[in-house]
């Protein structure tokens, strides 16, 4: 009897801490690329409201047009899954098959490009706000690739204010958000408790604040004023290429080779961070598809080996290069590791991009994964970044976080007071 119960009491805890689990998306094969979420903000996280479409494309490069489908999925603000059962926030059904693709027209490299919009006719909407994950799997059932999207409310306002630190050791690097969230209709109950936020730097969830409460209330708002705990490096602007016209060189293309493929040489690129801060207009790690020669970006857009080129001469110990941007949604991997070459002492990488205009980084990754961005860019106050708050609230008694505000601010109006 006792060890009936034993046992039954680890299954019980396996299972509890199974469905605990924080949701994590899953990397694509590299013969999946160029996933982007269509919609006013780019490529980027996409935040959409309440009833609004949302789209997603990606190719599949391996030429077999492939069925693929799809499921979504609701989570908590830790992305631990919610209590909700799936006809509670979807209406209609999903775990079904994308109708939706083209295959590619006057490219060497063959792709299929598929298209997802959501309302569709099987899934007619989403219900409710808040954390998601779309999954995506072929017919053997096998996860091919996910991506995370927020689904939000327009209830609370949301202030938000960039600011230098106040710390004397940080000043000259970091950029601070504070923020005061306004909700005159809905009452926040025990807001220390029930209200949580996420602040984003340019959309990456990746390196988001999210354990911030309340500081103190004034009427019906609640002010943030932290320094050190909602501060981020300012980083540095983004490099760039941009190769809309495949056959000709430009300011960051210095040769250009037709092999199987064409091939773009890009100007090395230098270690920065003990340099004075230059600004540099870019779209903050984001990247757009185009082709100047092309009537239909998403199948006549060329893909092109980029050769990338970066001159550093700083011990790297344990620790590796990588490209870095929302070209592959901030995702180390074996296509954005930089070799060191010997003859050039230099590190370089090879590897595809769809025709247009992209932001790229270069990164210091450690083996414990963590990533040190300024070392190779540096980190400056006057960097131009933009900024993201997301309030979540659940109410009590309520099975599951709403997101009901979002507040937007940029460090082009950045303040030292």
């Amino acid at each position: 009897m006792f060890k009936f119960m034993s046992v039954a009491v680890v299954l019980l805890t396996f299972s509890a801490n199974i469905m605990a689990q924080k949701a994590q998306e899953v990397v694509p094969p590299e013969y999946i690329s160029t996933i982007q979420f269509r919609g006013g903000n780019q490529n980027l996280l996409p935040i959409i409201n309440l009833g609004e479409r949302l789209q997603i494309s990606f190719d599949a490069l391996n030429g077999r047009e492939e069925d693929f489908y799809y499921k979504i999925d609701h989570f908590n603000f830790d992305w631990t899954p919610s209590d909700l059962s799936k006809n509670e926030y979807l209406e209609g059904f999903d775990e079904v098959r994308i109708e939706t693709y083209e295959n590619s027209l006057n490219t060497l490299q063959i792709f299929s490009h598929y298209f997802l919009t959501i309302p569709n006719r099987e899934t007619r909407g989403i219900t409710k706000s808040g954390n998601y994950l779309i999954t995506f799997y072929d017919d053997n059932g096998m996860v091919i690739f996910s991506r995370k999207f927020i689904v939000m409310e327009n209830i609370v306002g949301v202030a938000v204010d960039i600011k230098r630190a106040r710390d004397l050791r940080r000043i000259k690097t970091d950029q601070v958000v504070q923020f005061a969230i306004n909700s005159p209709s809905l009452l926040l109950i025990n807001p220390k408790r029930n209200v949580k936020t996420l602040v984003l730097q340019n959309s990456n969830l990746k390196t988001a604040i999210t354990d911030l409460v309340p500081q103190y209330t004034i009427g019906t708002e609640l002010i943030y004023r932290y320094d050190k705990e909602a501060a981020f490096p300012g980083g540095n602007e983004f490099y760039n290429f941009d190769n809309k016209e495949i056959r000709g060189a430009n300011s960051t293309i210095r040769r250009v080779e037709l092999n199987d493929l064409y091939e773009h040489y890009l100007f090395s690129d230098i270690d920065r961070s003990d340099r004075p801060y230059t600004y540099n207009p870019d779209i903050n790690g984001d990247f757009v598809i185009r082709n100047i020669d092309a009537q239909n970006q998403n199948i006549e857009a060329e893909y092109v080996v980029v050769h990338t080129n970066l001159l550093y001469y700083e011990p790297l110990g344990d620790k590796e290069i990588h490209l870095y941007g929302n070209f592959n949604n901030y995702t180390i991997d074996g296509t954005t590791y930089m070799r060191y070459n010997k003859t050039t002492d230099s590190y370089q990488n090879a590897r595809l991009f769809k025709q247009g205009f992209y932001n790229y980084k270069y990164v210091l990754v450690d083996r414990d994964g963590s990533i040190d961005e300024g070392a190779i860019s540096g980190d400056f106050w006057e960097t131009e970044n933009d900024y993201t708050v997301l309030v979540y609230y659940r109410a009590p008694g309520a099975r599951f976080d709403r997101v009901i505000g979002i507040g937007r601010g940029s460090s082009t109006r950045i303040t030292n007071n």
